[in-house]
């Protein structure tokens, strides 16, 4: 199976520097703009399936790639955004962002998902779709920390990393694997 993750166009929150979560944001103009072009880059690209999860910034950039192609959209929850609760609306600065994304220490939270918690979440989901959709291109549209478990399963932890953060993506940013 051939495997291309992007992350959603831009939002206001975003901009703001403000986690988002599971809270449902829209794309703002930028992000619209993003998605276009990731479409044009994706243009002669045979896909399969689009996967995408069910927030509407994801959703809306999966929209936008699959207009004027007759490509299906699924939507999984097993790649919505990581649940932040008691975080979600803050700035990175506003709480210890780098504990929340601690993969020795992970944390548990009385209103969040535990980094642990959501590795086990997108591996399952990953073993999901590898029986799935085997020879086959799947586009997954997806988020910042759901990328974070889905490049540290592909690619591994670098040695030495706790803080796992610096493996997202950037809005729109495209990451291409073999499985």
């Amino acid at each position: 199976m051939r495997l291309l993750l992007i992350r959603h166009g831009q939002t206001n929150w975003n901009v703001l520097g403000k986690i988002q979560g599971q809270t449902d944001i829209e794309l703002n103009e930028i992000g619209i703009k993003q998605a276009e072009a990731t479409r044009e880059k994706l243009a002669d690209e045979k896909i399969d399936v689009i996967i995408s999860s069910p927030q509407k910034r994801a959703r809306k950039t999966a929209e936008i790639i699959a207009k004027g192609k007759e490509i299906p959209i699924i939507i999984e929850e097993g790649i919505a955004e990581r649940y932040f609760g008691e975080f979600e609306g803050k700035t990175r600065q506003e709480f210890d962002f780098d504990e929340i994304w601690n993969y020795k220490l992970n944390k548990q939270y009385e209103d969040a998902e535990s980094i642990g918690e959501l590795f086990a979440r997108v591996e399952g989901f990953l073993e999901k779709i590898k029986i799935e959709y085997k020879n086959q291109t799947v586009l997954l549209v997806t988020h910042g920390g759901v990328a974070v478990p889905i490049r540290a399963t592909l690619e591994g932890i670098p040695e030495g990393m706790e803080i796992l953060r610096g493996l997202g993506l950037d809005n729109c940013e495209i990451k291409e694997y073999e499985l």
